[in-house]
């Protein structure tokens, strides 16, 4: 179409173009935005988020125990979270969380930080 015939049109046949040309586009635009997410989950190596809205927690390394009963060495503590019972009570007893630290040698501390 030439730019006089656009002047020429009446209501009608302009609100026709303009539906044909919306609907055009949203489908075009589904289209890419289809692409586009699949790129990205591509790119990611898994889903982008699920549909209902739930994130999938990311994996967390195992964590080496840290501290350690001295009356039950089967009893220990990483040092995350809520200090066990164990704990408190040697705490309470006035031992200091240093006295409890889990004897490693170099070679394991290391390979923990490396």
């Amino acid at each position: 179409m030439e730019k006089g015939d656009w002047a020429n049109l009446t209501t009608a046949e302009l609100w026709r173009l303009y539906d044909g040309v919306t609907t055009i586009l949203s489908r075009r635009m589904t289209a890419e935005k289809a692409k586009l997410e699949a790129r990205l989950r591509k790119i990611e190596g898994t889903a982008v988020s699920p549909p209902n809205g739930e994130r999938q927690r990311r994996p967390y390394p195992p964590v080496l125990p840290k501290y350690q009963n001295p009356k039950n060495p089967s009893e220990t503590w990483s040092g995350r979270g809520k200090q066990p019972r164990w704990l408190k009570a040697q705490l309470r007893a006035g031992k200091k969380l240093n006295d409890l630290l889990i004897n490693r040698s170099s070679a394991q501390r290391r390979r923990r930080t490396g």
